[in-house]
Order: C-alpha cells, then sequence, then structure tokens
C-alpha cells in the first residue's frame, strides 16, 4: 500500500496526453511525462485493501505486483520499484503504453472512488530505468545445451523467449516480417507505442544472447503471401526466405507457435459492393502507414493516404481508434466510426459489476482529436452496413446503413432492424476494424496441429509439460492463435506460461515463474 490516509488526501489525477490539435501534426507519442512530486501522491492513494483485485485475473493477467510498487513510487525507492515490475512483466514499457489497464477497472478503491493511475506509474517507473541506465543486459551465466525456435516475434513469442533464454536455453525467433514485434511494431500505431521504444527493448535481448531471424516465412512457398505484412514485403521486393516447419523439428530441441491471430474477420463480406476499391481491412490500412513511416518518415507514399478523404471506420475498439488516429494525422475530409452496439452507459450497468471490466462510455485518444477538430464524437452507434456504394471506375462512394435496436431483438439476430431508417454515408475510403478470427492454418496443417474451435485456434491439452503443449511432441503454443485475439498482457501471459512448460520439458523441472507464482516462490515448486 501507499499511504494510509492517501487515497483520501489524494484525487485521481491521470496524466494528461499532449494536446489534441499539436499532437495530430505528428505521429510522436501522446504521452506526457509526469514529475516526481505527482507521481508519488498517485502512488499513496493505493489503500490498504487486504485482497488486492488489481492482481487478479479480473485486473492483471501477469499478476504484477502493483501494491508493492506503487508503495516503493510513494516512498521514493525507484530502483526497488523496477524490481518488482520486472519480476512479473517482461515488457512494461509495452503494457505501460499499450494495455487498457484491466487493473485499474478492478482496483477495490474503485468501487468508491477513482482507481489508483496504475498505468501511468507503472510507465513512469520503466521510463525512469532506461533514462538512468538500470535497464542493462543480463546475458545467462551458462548455457543449457537445449535450442528453442518460436515462430512469431509478438509480446507472445518476445515473453517466451526471454524467460527461456535467462534459463540458458539457446533461443532462434522467427518472423516473417523484415522487423521484430510483431503488432507491437506494425499492429499499434505509433503514437500510442513509439517504435524506438519497441527497438530498444528488441536490442536490449539480443545483446543477452536471442537471435532473431526476420523477412523469414515459416510454411509453403505457394501459400505466400498468407497475410498483409508479407503482401507489402513482396510489393517492395524484400527478399524472403520460406522454411518448412518440419525442420524446424529437426533442427531444435522444442518449437514454439506464438503467430498470432492474424485472419480478418469480416462481417460486411456478402454486403454487396465489397469487392469495390477503397475498402480496406484496419491491420492493413496501419501496418502500411507505420512501415512507411521507418522506412521514410512516409515519404516514400507507399501507405494508404486518408489525406482529403471521407472516411468510414467499421468495428470499435482499439483498432478503430488507431485509424481515426491515423486518418486524422493524415488530414482526412472527415472520419466516422460505425459502432454496430448500443452507446455504453456512463456508470456500470448491473451486469457489469466490479471488478469486471467496466463497459461503459470512454473517449479514447483519437476520439477526443476529433472533438477538437470537429466538435463531436467520431462514432455512430447502432449502425449495420448493408451494402457498398461505388461509382462507375469501381472506387466507393458511399456506405449504406441501417440502425438496429436492440430493445427488439429478431429471428436471426439479437437486434432488429428500424424501418426507415436506412441511410448512405459519403466514404472514399473504408477501413474495416472488425477483429480476427484466428491464426492462419497452413503452417499448423504442415505439422498437424490439431485445433479446438471452427477459427482454427489451436489446441492444446492440460498434461505433463501443461497447458501449453500440443497434439505433436516438441510443438507448443501461445498467444493469440491459442487463446484468441486478446489484450497486450494476455500475450505476455502467454509466453510465460509456455516457457515455463518448454523449460519443464526440455529439463524436468524450471525454475521459472507459473502463472500467479513469483520468482522465489516457484524456486520450491519445481515441476517434474
Amino acid at each position: 500500500m501507499g499511504k494510509p490516509t492517501g487515497f483520501k488526501e489524494f484525487k485521481r489525477a491521470q496524466l494528461p496526453y499532449r494536446d489534441e490539435l499539436e499532437r495530430m501534426q505528428d505521429f510522436g507519442e501522446i504521452f506526457t511525462q509526469g514529475d516526481e512530486e505527482h507521481l508519488q501522491s498517485q502512488g499513496a492513494r493505493c489503500m490498504d485493501c487486504g485482497v488486492p483485485f488489481c492482481q487478479s485475473t479480473t485486473g492483471c493477467p501477469i499478476d504484477n505486483l502493483i501494491p508493492e510498487w506503487n508503495d516503493l513510487v510513494y516512498r521514493g525507492r525507484w530502483r526497488e520499484a523496477l524490481e518488482r515490475l520486472h519480476k512479473t512483466n517482461n515488457f512494461p514499457e509495452f503494457t505501460g503504453r499499450a494495455c487498457p489497464a484491466p487493473c485499474e477497472g478492478a482496483c477495490v478503491l474503485g468501487i468508491i472512488e477513482p482507481a489508483v493511475t496504475i498505468k501511468n506509474i507503472e510507465n513512469a517507473i520503466i521510463d525512469r530505468a532506461f533514462a538512468e541506465g538500470w535497464v542493462q543486459p543480463r546475458p545467462p551465466r551458462s548455457r543449457t545445451g537445449k535450442k528453442v525456435a518460436i515462430v512469431g516475434s509478438g509480446p507472445a513469442g518476445l515473453a517466451a523467449a526471454d524467460q527461456l533464454n535467462k534459463v540458458g536455453h539457446t533461443v532462434t525467433v522467427f518472423e516473417r516480417a523484415d522487423r521484430i514485434g510483431g503488432l507491437l511494431m506494425y499492429g499499434i500505431p505509433w503514437m500510442k507505442l513509439g517504435k524506438d521504444v519497441v527497438e530498444r527493448r528488441v536490442q536490449l535481448l539480443r545483446d543477452e544472447g536471442i537471435t532473431f531471424e526476420t523477412c523469414t516465412h515459416v510454411g509453403r512457398k505457394e501459400d505466400f503471401p498468407s497475410g498483409h505484412m508479407t503482401q507489402i514485403m513482396q510489393e517492395r521486393g524484400l527478399e524472403i526466405r520460406f522454411l518448412d516447419p518440419k525442420q524446424l523439428l529437426e533442427d531444435f530441441d522444442a518449437v514454439l507457435m506464438a503467430t498470432g491471430a492474424t485472419k480478418p474477420f469480416d462481417p460486411t463480406a456478402r454486403c454487396p459492393g465489397r469487392d469495390l476499391k477503397g475498402i480496406y481491412y484496419a491491420m492493413d490500412f496501419l501496418t502500411r502507414n507505420t512501415k512507411s513511416l521507418l522506412d521514410s518518415n512516409l515519404k516514400d507514399e507507399k501507405y494508404t493516404s486518408a489525406k482529403d478523404l471521407n472516411v468510414i471506420v467499421i468495428g470499435g475498439g482499439d483498432t478503430g481508434a488507431d485509424c481515426i488516429g491515423t486518418s486524422l494525422r493524415h488530414g482526412c475530409k472527415s472520419v466516422i466510426n460505425f459502432e454496430l452496439l448500443d452507446v455504453p452507459p456512463a456508470e456500470r450497468a448491473a451486469d457489469n459489476p466490479w471488478p469486471q471490466w467496466p463497459r461503459i462510455y470512454r473517449l479514447d485518444y483519437s476520439h477526443t482529436e476529433a472533438q477538437a477538430k470537429w466538435g463531436d464524437d467520431p462514432r455512430a452507434y447502432n449502425i449495420l452496413t448493408k451494402e457498398f456504394v461505388g461509382d462507375a471506375r469501381g472506387q466507393v462512394t458511399g456506405v449504406k446503413t441501417v440502425n438496429v435496436d436492440w430493445s427488439k431483438p429478431g429471428d436471426k439476430a439479437p437486434f432488429s432492424e428500424v424501418e426507415g431508417s436506412e441511410k448512405i454515408w459519403p466514404a472514399d475510403l473504408v477501413l474495416l476494424a472488425t477483429g480476427f478470427v484466428g491464426p492462419e492454418l497452413t503452417v499448423g496443417e504442415m505439422l498437424g496441429l490439431e485445433t479446438q474451435n471452427p477459427r482454427g485456434n489451436w489446441q492444446t491439452f492440460v498434461g505433463q509439460h501443461g497447458a501449453f503443449t500440443t497434439n505433436i511432441p516438441k510443438v507448443f503454443t501461445a498467444g493469440d492463435c491459442r487463446r484468441g485475439q486478446s489484450l497486450v498482457v494476455w500475450a505476455i501471459n502467454e509466453g510465460r506460461g509456455a516457457a515455463r512448460a518448454i523449460d519443464v520439458y526440455l529439463q524436468g523441472g524450471s525454475t521459472l515463474p507459473a502463472p500467479g507464482v513469483t520468482q522465489e516462490q516457484s524456486l520450491v515448486q519445481i515441476s517434474v
């Protein structure tokens, strides 16, 4: 806890983002830095709650020791706070920026007062640690002689690589893109997670002994390109190495599949006009933008520009918000975000009690930017897309929609269409931020991996080596390709859990922490 009476003395004061009109002019991070006194007073608000639900599965999936490092920040013991933070979180600079902070939704103080600013404090700890030079490479003292291949360099693959390297295994990470990081690099835009921040951590992992192989497509050559990034690489003439996954089984002692859930979900697939030009998946739009930023600061113009266009984003969530923010920075003429669901309530509903994530109305960073520019929240609720309208050139010019009523379920849907509510919205660019259905299946089929559901998530079994074991010996899986599309913090949880399972498989036991177990506790809980 922090100060015993801190939650009574100090009000929640979240660190502000940069001014909306200013930050829309660039792709720099939106965050500001807080002074030490401010952060200490916010840490002081962490109350002696008895059972810290912020650390529960409802709160933080990686069991961050939140009350401990809140207290240490309050007391000015920043380096100790870093040590506690790193015990459970391999990449706090990623979660401190990109995680929506379910820990704050589960904060006990949040029952009666605004929650502790956990995310701000977490980010401040790791940013100060890098600034002070406290984060340094720590290669393992010895090697086990065991080799592990990891396919996919997103947060799950990187977390697993970090953990396995710590205990001395030789780790090689294979990534089909030209840079390491997966969604951290290309899926989350720069303004929310600076790519220099990602590359700083990746270099640290290199310095600790992890090998990264980029531009390497694990799978069949005839199935390439199998995703937006591989399409972009092919368009730009980048040389791609093709690798049979069965070769990994021959060359390595264990293989972890951490390929993510990259097959897009398209609820508009049957809408008339879906094949018109100007309709893109959100992740393709965001990826092309970030790659062009990294390669040339957008000067190569090898991205989909929203400049002077009427943009419609179909689907909400973080990805929808990122499409809005990116379009605004391009200089779009207008942007509207279609939400199928009803407007969330201002306060928790009766069926959404604490400590669940509060499903309430909130404005994300890009929503406030649109408000600052045009005066309104860009989201339109209860909107169902029915048709895409185009011109003689095959270019999209509008989206036909109908309003829906969730209070009146229909015969085939939990809502009914409102008669007479049809409308055509002008659109020059349509972005589909409608999520993903599962992993690309080719590599799993080549290995003979079993799937657990129609979406194709790979099946794992609770057995001798833990819940990340597949039906194929030596092959493990973690992250979105196992549990479905989720948060960065859940991917880190998955990577850490898979690393322990692999370590048990290779060594007969493990000193790596199991989910919910700190490093000290795990030393006396060796699995065989």
